[in-house]
């Protein structure tokens, strides 16, 4: 079995030590150099450092011949992301951890098998919440890109507005993308023609981070 596997923490560790005894082919995306490095030295595998939330390093992964994605990271928006990335390219098998229990659903309407682990708060994720308090989570990302979430108020800039208004009006930085909308407890993957609307709760990844012309947007200044 072919298998990619995202994360080399403790989760991931676990994953990686299972897979590779049992022999399978295994990919292992981590981006911190030392744990890359850790896991490269001990497993039988190809470890590639490099952030696993772009679809550019999954396909160097061989994501389109998988058979089985694992993301093993400490954040939901993160882990969701890479699903979808393997929904898409017609992963048999998506294997997620989850950090907070009321993600769940999302994760079940993508096929994805979950696996709980504890949420953890870290000083990092306090400081976006200060800085940001309609951030409800966060991962940053290598190069100061990052995903996140927001709920959208009523009357802000992207309020009734379409995707393709929104980039029209010139309402979001380039490079940043909406990945996926939580409405009335239901999952959206948003396209061109989607409308964002008031408290829907939208995944974004910002390359260049969640600065306040990004939240603004959906908040309002």
């Amino acid at each position: 079995m072919y298998v990619i596997i995202i994360g080399a923490g403790r989760t991931g560790n676990t994953v990686i030590d299972l897979a590779t005894r049992d022999d399978h082919e295994v990919v292992v995306i981590e981006r911190e150099t030392e744990l890359a490095e850790a896991v490269s030295t001990t497993y039988d595998c190809l470890v590639l450092n490099a952030d696993a939330a772009s679809k550019e390093i999954l396909l160097e992964a061989g994501i389109e011949e998988a058979d089985a994605l694992i993301s093993t990271t400490e954040s939901d928006s993160v882990n969701l992301m890479i699903t979808m990335f393997g929904k898409q390219y017609g992963v048999e098998t998506l294997v997620s951890s989850i950090n907070d229990p009321a993600h769940m659903e999302l994760f079940e309407d993508l096929g994805v098998s979950i696996v709980e682990s504890p949420h953890r708060l870290n000083g990092q994720y306090l400081y976006r919440a200060v800085q940001h308090p309609a951030i409800q989570d966060f991962m940053p990302i290598a190069g100061g890109a990052e995903i996140f979430e927001a709920t959208v108020d009523a009357g802000a800039p992207i309020d009734g507005r379409s995707l393709i208004d929104a980039d029209r009006d010139g309402l979001l930085p380039e490079e940043t993308i909406i990945v996926a909308i939580v409405r009335d407890d239901d999952l959206v993957i948003p396209q061109g023609e989607t409308e964002i609307r008031a408290d829907d709760v939208v995944t974004i990844f910002a390359r260049n981070g969640a600065t306040n012309r990004v939240t603004n947007a959906f908040t309002g200044p």
